[in-house]
């Protein structure tokens, strides 16, 4: 099946570029382009692309209002180009909450390694928002897109040498030890390649009286508006802290940070070392860099990484965030893992789920892609899946009764 796409950028030279390698690969096609939101729009109700790509600043039209007027009339997964600066972060932001699916940074180098690396991103992620797509309806002025694909981290291959010789210094003395560990479980695990029946979903959750210290929270592309959705449930007097990783440059943390914060009742912000969790306090992992948990004297605080490493994916890492909480707060947890591309949080979850600890997954119908959930359902860690707009009751009723 190839994917069709539609390209929209006011440079002329960026669209060529832009669809020079898309059509690099064989199961991508670019059938049309626009140079402003108006003409995206016409585009789009004519041509019927199954992914759009989208510029944010352009003339007649900007893309955010193309984005809204294009879910309105005509659903489409859209990627949006974006630079990364504070009002780039929340231009994008802004797309997101139109409707856009996933961004990506005009200049590729400022999240990938090499050129031919950022290339590939590209090509992946439309790959991934056009495959499998599944009819359009709306959750928070979001698209769903069911992706069936087997979940994967294709920067490190689970067979080659360099996946079992790799080792990440963090600069502290007991960290590298769970890094070895969450890497070598990755190594270990294969991925499925046959889909497993999803767990049922109860109609009606009994909470199960547990006792809870932590609600933890991993998501990537689909997770902004996921997220929003979530954490607008949580009510200010909530006894828990919260931590969130959500895959997203260090660019567009703070302003996500901000806007969660403005947004829900809890309290929200960008984590910094030395913080100490409070309850109804929600943590956001800083972009490029890793978050981890260290408990001392009876306290637990935030400990942020610098990573400069080539050895992990993701920075910051669900992985290794939720493989601190478990050292810090054994099975205490709630784990929930949203929307997003990849296998990121399964390792971490899995650790968790050995001390004890409840894991819960968003599921197919409602997450805008089907792979990190899937990751941790189809590996038998998740013990309940829930649709989006089912997760913030489930969670109070589950942690504090509510």
């Amino acid at each position: 099946m190839t994917i069709k796409v539609l390209v929209v950028d006011d440079s002329a030279f960026f669209r060529r570029r832009v669809t020079e390698i898309l059509n690099a690969h064989t199961e991508l096609e670019v059938i049309g382009d626009a140079s402003n939101g108006k003409d995206a729009i016409s585009q789009t109700a004519l041509l019927k692309p199954d992914v759009v790509t989208m510029d944010i600043e352009m003339p007649v039209m900007d893309g955010i209002t193309a984005v809204r007027e294009i879910m309105a009339a005509t659903p489409t997964p859209i990627i949006m180009f974006s630079s990364l600066t504070h009002d780039g972060a929340k231009a994008t932001l802004n797309a997101l909450e139109a409707g856009a699916l996933d961004f990506l940074p005009k200049r590729f180098e400022d999240i990938a390694k090499n050129k031919t690396e950022g290339i590939q991103l590209l090509q992946d992620r439309v790959l991934q928002l056009g495959k499998k797509r599944s009819a359009p309806r709306t959750i928070s002025s979001a698209t769903v897109i069911r992706s069936e694909l087997a979940p994967a981290n294709r920067p490190v291959s689970r067979t080659s040498p360099t996946t079992r010789k790799n080792k990440v210094d963090l600069k502290s003395s007991d960290k590298p030890s769970l890094v070895e560990r969450t890497r070598a479980r990755l190594a270990r695990q294969p991925v499925p390649k046959e889909p497993v029946t999803p767990i049922t979903r109860t109609k009606h959750l009994r909470a199960s009286g547990k006792s809870y210290k932590l609600l933890a929270i991993g998501t990537s592309t689909g997770g902004p508006v996921a997220l929003q959705t979530v954490l607008s449930e949580i009510p200010a007097n909530y006894p828990l802290p919260i931590i969130i990783v959500q895959h997203m440059p260090a660019a567009f943390t703070p302003a996500f940070a901000s806007r969660l914060n403005t947004q829900c009742k809890i309290s929200v912000s960008e984590a910094t070392t030395g913080d100490v969790l409070k309850p109804g306090h929600a943590y956001l992992a800083p972009g490029g860099k890793q978050m981890l948990l260290e408990s001392r004297g009876g306290k637990t605080n935030i400990v942020i990484r610098d990573d400069d490493s080539e050895r992990l994916t993701y920075k910051p890492s669900v992985d290794l965030s939720f493989g601190s909480a478990a050292k810090a707060y054994g099975g205490e947890v709630l784990g929930i893992i949203l929307t997003g591309m990849g296998a990121d949080g399964r390792e971490g979850c899995r650790m968790l789920k050995q001390r004890g600890a409840t894991i819960w997954a968003q599921d197919e119908d409602t997450s805008v892609v089907y792979g990190m959930p899937q990751a941790v359902t189809v590996a038998g860690i998740a013990e309940q899946n829930f649709a989006l707009d089912k997760i913030g009751s489930a969670i109070l009723k589950e942690t504090s009764g509510g």
